[in-house]
């Protein structure tokens, strides 16, 4: 397992986002593997654009989020870690339903780590694939 703070489960990540974009636009952690985490998010007036379909923002929302969460699971003690670079390749539009983000480890570093997430639709296609580069501060 890859994870540092063993205290922390699902419903305790899911309570962190009250009251910040993260519940706003309602994102939900639903599964944390022993490499992984998993979270979903809904694809209607909060998070699409103006031509009907999930905005690519959103998408990056739901990417940051999974990464950072991630990564904070991978840090100690007092440490706190922030994004310092995210890149996202839409693939797929989704027009409807819910899109589920899957994020894994590429690198776990003392000072950086790096973090790639997959984002799926319903039909578990590939639609959005973002990676994000996170600092880890002391």
């Amino acid at each position: 397992m890859i994870w540092k703070r063993n205290n922390i489960d699902i419903n305790m990540l899911n309570q962190m986002n009250d009251k910040c974009m993260v519940e706003h636009v309602g994102i939900e952690f639903t599964q944390l593997g022993e490499d992984f985490i998993e979270a979903v998010m809904p694809v209607d007036q909060r998070t699409k654009q103006p031509f009907g379909i999930l905005h690519g923002g959103a998408s990056v929302v739901l990417a940051e989020t999974l990464g950072s969460f991630a990564g904070y699971l991978c840090s100690e003690g007092e440490q706190k870690v922030v994004g310092v670079e995210i890149n996202a390749n839409h693939l797929k539009s989704v027009r409807e339903g819910t899109v589920k983000g899957v994020c894994r480890p590429i690198h776990l570093g003392r000072s950086h780590q790096v973090w790639q997430i997959d984002i799926y639709n319903e039909q578990q296609q590939l639609c959005c694939t973002s990676r994000l580069t996170t600092a880890v501060l002391s």
